[in-house]
């Protein structure tokens, strides 16, 4: 009985060891992750971004590119990162060893030495496999992931890093409508095969991102209780198993593809999952926070799914919102942050054991000043149209996207709008807020909820100071294939735009 009990002691020891190595585990139980994205015009600075996510619970960040100053800052930090590889990145890394060695050296290599990163996973590529994508990285993200792999390797980082490719749910489907139904799409059956295959073999996770409001944005007929966790859903009776909510059913799916396929005991990340406030009828705080909410208490009470009982580490995207990220999928792209671009709270969070979200700390803004329609200048101004478009163009103005926190302005608020993120983004030269003497700089707060209207999720912001130097400076950002310049949106968007705008013109 004795010999029992200590060698059960052992065993557990050993166990807690070997998954403390290897990233599995992480004292306290699994801690918040979270992903950071980094494009923004006026990026808050990477060491507030440490401390807030230090501040706030989370352990793990999922980096989706090789920031330097963001590296540097979660140097010594305590928390473990997973770095990705853009997907731009996968051609010339999977044209040779040698590419991927110098990628390893100068990215992980680098800051584990020099600055005690803690650097547990590298994911390569970021969705590759998309539909939309018409399988433009099908032949480059396995052998890229096999060099990553031998560069970790000859690194002598093997056992310390993981490689993982993070990939879209749309990798795998359903024949009968039901979790258990699922397998790999057909055409990237074999390649989903033979890469879970290496993964497995180098003990390596598979990571999927799975977006509720994205199952229910592309359907108007989805049913809005399955996309969150108040179990008020009606439920989805798969055999022996009810779904009451389709981030269990989407993530069981995955499981039955897995199963099906040889593979039932891999290990799985979930590297996204969130909510947007901005950009959509459906992208609001009172959603967020809903979604939000429920799934930190799902994570607090360590809740797997029905197939996969053992929770897995789940990364909420994001940490802060991206006022230059592409809006190709929709303007809510810029709004998935738990925090406002500046690390202020949008809405309430219980992070468990009652503790409140903390804002950011130690933030320098721009000048209290604001860019507005002059009060002498007319709606039916020739130049007005153009001067919207092109501040847009170069600004974020998503917020006025329709059903979205600035949607129902009257017509001179909407231009203003326009002007003052401009303006800020300029980082409020007096040069830009001209608009061919349109436009004015004003003291006087201009955000709705300062006037008596009632709407005050509706804000015109003032920028970051980013022209003071710190001593965690952020480098120039590398180039993404899947980034747009700030504003860059379809024609048709803006033609539907300028056409609102016009109907708000003839109406005043």
């Amino acid at each position: 009985m004795g010999h029992r009990k200590w060698g059960s002691l052992l065993l557990a020891l050993v166990v807690c060891c070997l998954g403390y190595e290897e990233g599995l585990f992480v004292k306290g139980g699994l801690g918040f992750a979270c992903n950071w994205g980094t494009r923004s015009s006026h990026p808050l600075p990477p060491d507030i971004v440490v401390k807030l996510m230090k501040d706030n619970g989370f352990s793990k960040v999922k980096l989706f590119e090789a920031d330097p100053g963001a590296l540097q800052a979660l140097g010594n930090s305590g928390l473990q990162v997973m770095l990705g590889i853009p997907n731009e990145f996968l051609a010339p890394l999977a044209s040779s060893v040698r590419v991927a060695e110098n990628w390893v050296s100068k990215n992980v290599s680098y800051f584990v030495s020099n600055f005690g990163t803690d650097i547990r996973y590298v994911a390569v590529g970021n969705e590759p496999f998309l539909n939309a994508y018409n399988g433009s990285f099908l032949q480059t993200t396995f052998p890229a992931l096999q060099n990553i792999q031998a560069a970790l390797i000859k690194a002598g980082l093997g056992r310390q890093v993981k490689v993982t490719i993070p990939l879209n749910a749309d990798v795998y489907e359903t024949g009968n409508g039901l979790p258990s139904g699922g397998n790999f799409r057909p055409d990237i059956r074999d390649l989903m095969v033979n890469i879970i295959k290496f993964l497995s073999n180098n003990a390596s996770p598979l990571t999927i991102n799975i977006y509720p409001f994205l199952s229910l944005n592309a359907d108007p007929h989805f049913p809005k209780e399955y996309a969150f966790f108040s179990g008020n859903a009606a439920p989805v009776i798969d055999g022996s198993i009810s779904y009451t909510n389709v981030l269990d059913a989407n993530f069981d799916t995955l499981v039955s593809a897995l199963e099906k396929n040889g593979f039932s005991s891999m290990p799985l990340i979930i590297g996204e999952v969130g909510w947007p406030t901005d950009g959509d009828p459906n992208a609001n705080n009172a959603n967020a926070q809903r979604f939000n909410q429920g799934l930190i208490e799902r994570i607090n009470r360590r809740q797997g799914t029905p197939k996969r009982p053992v929770p897995t580490d789940t990364y909420i995207f994001a940490i802060i919102d991206e006022d230059a990220k592409s809006i190709q999928p929709g303007s809510f792209e810029r709004h998935w942050g738990i925090f406002n671009y500046d690390g202020t709270i949008k809405c309430s969070l219980n992070m468990g054991n009652r503790k409140p979200l903390v804002p950011a700390k130690g933030v320098q803004y721009l000048s209290k000043q604001w860019c507005v329609m002059s009060p002498q200048a007319s709606l039916s101004d020739p130049n007005l149209p153009n001067s919207v478009a092109y501040a847009c163009d170069h600004a974020d103005c998503t917020s006025l996207s329709y059903g979205s926190s600035c949607g129902n302005l009257d017509a001179r608020s909407n231009v203003s709008y326009a002007f003052n993120a401009y303006f800020q983004t300029m980082n409020q030269s007096s040069n830009a807020c001209k608009f061919s003497n349109l436009a004015t700089i004003s003291t006087v707060d201009p955000s709705p909820s300062n006037q008596g209207n009632g709407r005050d999720g509706c804000r015109f912001g003032i920028m970051i100071d980013t022209t003071k130097k710190r001593h965690l400076a952020r480098p120039p950002r590398t180039s993404s294939a899947s980034t747009l310049r700030i504003g860059q949106i379809s024609y048709c968007h803006w033609i539907g735009f300028l056409l609102a705008l016009s109907i708000l013109i003839m109406k005043n």
